[in-house]
């Protein structure tokens, strides 16, 4: 099993990428790969339709470590751990996504990873349109 890093650079603060990321009602506008659809509150979890069908996400609480994880639970049941970290970086931050390949093939990897990116680089048009 392989693990990729995609990141991404953006030029606003650690603290201004991490309060829009972390702000659930963005989520469709950034993480096309995810979701497109309106995000359901579910207790702590949040409940959505993606691209495999509907699926469940618990995100760590919020905290002052830029810290993004979030599981994925899909319609089969199985949970895909996502670790997610927003750092400070000298033009801004950086947000780093880890993709695991688990059971994906290669192609699926390469997939998945170019529609990770797509979400990051999204994220950053998004947060960087943002005024100061």
């Amino acid at each position: 099993m392989r693990s990729v890093h995609l990141s991404t650079v953006i030029h606003r603060s650690a603290a201004e990428v991490y309060a829009y990321a972390a702000d659930l009602d963005n989520l469709p506008r950034w993480a096309g790969g995810l979701t497109e659809s309106a995000v359901v509150r579910d207790g702590d979890d949040l409940v959505t339709e993606s691209p495999m069908g509907r699926i469940r996400l618990s995100f760590a609480p919020p905290n002052d470590l830029g810290v993004l994880d979030h599981d994925v639970t899909l319609p089969s049941g199985e949970t895909t751990h996502n670790p997610v970290r927003v750092l400070q970086h000298p033009e801004g931050a950086e947000i780093v996504f880890t993709l695991r390949q688990l059971g994906m093939t290669d192609d699926e990897l390469a997939r998945d990873a170019a529609l990770v990116q797509a979400d990051l680089d999204r994220l950053k048009e998004l947060v960087e349109a943002t005024a100061r």
